[in-house]
């Protein structure tokens, strides 16, 4: 990657081109650039966001983007490959959260909930249950049983 890097940088130098002045015109920040040119791949969270910005970077500056795609997944596919298969094996074991690699295609989305309609069928109900309720208690046309205590008056206990 170094030497890819050092490519980029060559080339922007011959087209005129100042590193802030790539940046702005990339919408990139000048620390990745400069990690890019230097060859410094760690400080990329994630393979696919170098990815991207050297061939956006590569495009920008006119070259063939895919002879310098080719030439980062060949530094890709050598950089991998010197991964033991036991390095590899302890990494899956003890595969945390904060160590995932997060990219679109491993970030893990939660599905949201909505509860509104939840609640909004449990008011409807509620509602309906109480306008019910309301004309069953007050539209009854039963007699009130009032005339039958008339004659009786009230007895004080002592």
């Amino acid at each position: 990657m170094k030497e890819l890097g050092e490519y980029l940088k060559h080339k922007r130098i011959d087209n005129g081109v100042s590193i802030t002045e790539a940046c702005e015109d990339l919408e990139l920040s000048t620390s990745h650039l400069e990690n890019i040119e230097s060859g410094n791949i760690r400080a990329f969270k994630d393979i696919y966001e170098l990815r991207n910005c050297v061939k956006s970077y590569a495009k920008y500056l006119g070259l063939d983007t895919e002879k310098v795609l080719d030439e980062f997944n060949d530094f890709l596919f050598e950089h991998t490959s010197k991964i033991s298969l036991d390095d590899i094996q302890a990494f899956q074991k003890g595969n945390d959260q904060d160590k995932k690699v997060i990219s679109p295609y491993t970030k893990e989305y939660k599905e949201k909930v909505c509860v509104w309609p939840f609640f909004s069928y449990i008011i409807i109900i509620a509602v309906v249950l109480f306008l019910l309720y309301y004309i069953f208690i007050f539209n009854r046309k039963d007699p009130k049983r009032i005339d039958e205590l008339k004659g009786y008056e009230e007895v004080s206990i002592l």
